[in-house]
């Protein structure tokens, strides 16, 4: 069977809800176009300006400690800058996040929805040149196999929504972990190539159900009980430049 690109997403929002792609351009070098490209950085956190380099998850909001957060949908217009934000099939808020005045709508709405768990106003921040707000430090897209999803409902007795895992690249075709035998090759999605960095360990956002915002399963667990380990996808490096469209098949090492 062919292992084919079952789905593509980016996060322009850090912590926030997933925009799903027909097709991506990738860089040598660099994660997805605009993925983690901003983030809500907590009011307790030290920042400097709104262009920051890397920091760790813990300092901003994100779905570990702020399950909430999964009840929210975003929209980013990468060429306005506009980041629209909406519960319930209604717009909340909206503002052009490149301008001081777009920030502070987005900035007062998660400060009101957020409330304590924000620890203060919470500052929207944008990666600086160079730098990447995802959980790694390094540019990374993140590839998980919807097999390996599949095996760990074995493990839960529970059906796992794949978006709790939140990959920029979904794979369908392969065999349950087949995945980490790629660790320091190469494999080869439409016309872009990548080499396979390290698996992903999860944390406490996965336990997080993306679409009723409950903490309902304990992934980490899970992973730990059934498998021995506490990885569920891999991280890739974008080594050559390509595009990757949904349905595009995935040639992995020899």
């Amino acid at each position: 069977m062919a292992v084919t690109v079952a789905k593509i997403c980016r996060y322009p929002l850090k912590g926030l809800s997933a925009e799903t792609l027909p097709e991506v351009d990738l860089a040598p070098g660099e994660p997805l176009p605009h993925d983690r490209r901003f983030a809500l950085a907590l009011g307790s956190t030290p920042v400097d300006g709104p262009r920051i380099g890397w920091l760790p998850k813990t300092s901003f909001l994100s779905l570990i400690n702020q399950e909430k957060l999964a009840k929210l949908r975003t929209r980013f217009d990468a060429d306005g800058g506009i980041l629209t934000v909406e519960r319930g099939g209604k717009q909340v808020a909206r503002g052009d996040v490149t301008t001081p005045v777009g920030r502070a709508i987005i900035e007062e709405f998660f400060a009101a929805f957020m409330g304590e768990g924000a620890r203060g106003r919470p500052k929207l921040v944008e990666a600086a040149d160079g730098n990447v707000l995802s959980d790694h430090p390094s540019a990374v897209v993140s590839i998980i196999n919807l097999a390996s999803v599949k095996d760990l409902e074995r493990v839960t007795g529970k059906p796992i929504n794949p978006a709790r895992f939140r990959g920029n690249i979904y794979l369908e075709g392969l065999d349950p972990w087949a995945e980490f035998e790629w660790l320091d090759r190469e494999i080869a999605i439409g016309g872009a190539r990548l080499e396979i960095t390290q698996r992903i360990d999860r944390c406490a956002a996965t336990n997080v159900d993306p679409e009723t915002a409950e903490r309902d399963l304990n992934i980490p667990k899970d992973l730990q009980r059934g498998f021995g380990h506490v990885g569920l996808g891999v991280y890739g490096c974008v080594t050559a430049a390509g595009r990757v469209a949904a349905g595009d098949r995935l040639v992995s090492p020899d």
